[in-house]
């Protein structure tokens, strides 16, 4: 067993009985989005050019303002990382803005608000909402249970909802909650008992559908909720914990989650 299982048991007799579902709460990265391998230190290399005033089409750029790009993109790189590491390993939660202060990078700068413009653009492409997740979300408040949305994520509630808004799903959710508001990330209970709160549920009548087995799956299922694994992310090897954990379904497609609700239902 390893020493995350031992932070993490879950036995069947621990599990609080499910009862009526009332609503269906979604992780964004690998579930709502779909997943997408990414370069994460090209972010910060794009980040880090703007800071220094480097134009991305620039080719005859001085040695030196590159190697103090290169630096910087370094240090907000082994930043976030270690961010993300003492969310898997302490659950602890972060937000961009602490990342940046932690590099050496002052969020209020004016070259910041340049940088972070280009970030969001290297972004773009690895953003866009499946495109089955508003007929699910339809599907879903048609059978008038109410949807949340739950993720793990250094990024403000206003950019995950500019996103939504882009993307035309905005207006189908009842109830969002984003870690790098609530100082804990998943599997933690508070992540999960805070957006059942906000959807005005009790957690044994909610369903969790995501990606990743520890923070998907452990996580809502401690807490009473029943949980859907969609396994279709490629997550990199230093991002997976370990757990032995029994998913309630699993969905190939996201549509899927509409019969297994119809099945909980009794339809």
């Amino acid at each position: 067993m390893t020493a995350e299982e031992m932070r993490h048991p879950l036995t069947v007799h621990e599990r609080p009985e499910a009862g009526a579902v009332e609503a269906v709460v979604f992780d964004w990265g690998g579930t709502l989005t779909p997943w997408h391998t990414i370069d994460l230190g090209q972010q910060w290399r794009v980040f880090a050019r703007e800071v220094h005033g480097i134009p991305l089409d620039s080719a005859d750029v001085p040695e030196e303002d590159l190697r103090r790009a290169w630096q910087l993109a370094e240090r907000i790189n082994e930043a976030e990382t270690s961010a993300w590491r003492r969310g898997r390993e302490d659950q602890r939660s972060a937000h961009l803005d602490d990342i940046l202060r932690e590099a050496g990078v002052d969020p209020r700068d004016d070259r910041h608000h340049v940088a972070l413009a280009a970030y969001r653009r290297f972004w773009e492409p690895h953003t866009h909402t499946d495109p089955d997740v508003r007929p699910l979300f339809e599907g879903l408040r048609s059978r008038r249970l109410k949807v949340g949305v739950l993720s793990n994520t250094i990024w403000s509630r206003e950019y995950h909802r500019e996103i939504f808004a882009r993307d035309g799903v905005l207006d189908l959710i009842d109830g969002d909650v984003y870690s790098s508001e609530i100082h804990v990330v998943k599997p933690h209970a508070k992540a999960f008992e805070t957006i059942c709160h906000e959807l005005g549920v009790e957690p044994t009548n909610a369903v969790y559908v995501g990606d990743r087995l520890f923070e998907d799956v452990l996580g809502p299922q401690e807490v009473g909720m029943r949980a859907i694994w969609v396994p279709h992310s490629d997550i990199p090897t230093e991002q997976q914990v370990t757990v032995e954990v029994t998913p309630d379904a699993v969905a190939e497609e996201l549509l899927d989650v509409l019969d297994f609700v119809d099945g909980w239902l009794g339809r």
